[in-house]
């Protein structure tokens, strides 16, 4: 004995599912295309900024060991960490970038220098090289670094 209900509902649900489905995975793909070629359609370029501050989003992923959902052969974990850093140009206007790690270890909140992007995409950020004197205090120890232009560093302990 079969219900007349279930059996119209089931195919009307799983074509619904699905075109859901597929039509969000097409609009993520066009989306995406669309962003690309505006991109690459941009001019590159460069201005003077200041990096205003700096942030990472990191993702955790749990997956069940040889597709075993009950998790009874154990679970893989992995994560993914994105970079991010926005910038200030000298006219005010402020953006932000998905960078790659190395550069963001390497980059400090108030560094300036030379942006450079096109669109959307990040290129790159080549620092001015500091100049001036500052003070460090380390535990006990006093020293200030000195870097003039030519990038000579130099070290006065106290």
């Amino acid at each position: 004995m079969t219900m007349y209900g279930f059996d119209f509902i089931f195919p009307l649900m799983f074509v619904l599912v699905f075109t859901l489905v597929a039509a969000t995975f097409v609009v993520t793909l066009v989306r995406g295309a669309s962003e690309w070629s505006r991109n690459n359609r941009s001019p590159k370029l460069s201005i003077e900024a200041t990096c205003i501050s700096k942030r990472t989003e990191v993702t955790h992923h749990r997956e069940p060991v040889a597709g075993d959902v009950s998790g009874a052969h154990g679970y893989t974990q992995s994560s993914d960490t994105r970079y991010y850093a926005a910038f200030e140009a000298s006219s005010g206007d402020r953006m932000e970038f998905r960078i790659p790690g190395p550069e963001y270890g390497m980059l400090r909140e108030g560094d300036t220098g030379s942006l450079s992007f096109q669109g959307t995409r990040y290129l790159s950020f080549e620092r001015n090289p500091a100049t001036g004197r500052r003070s460090i205090r380390t535990e006990d120890v006093d020293f200030e670094v000195e870097q003039n232009e030519n990038s000579d560093v130099e070290v006065l302990v106290r």
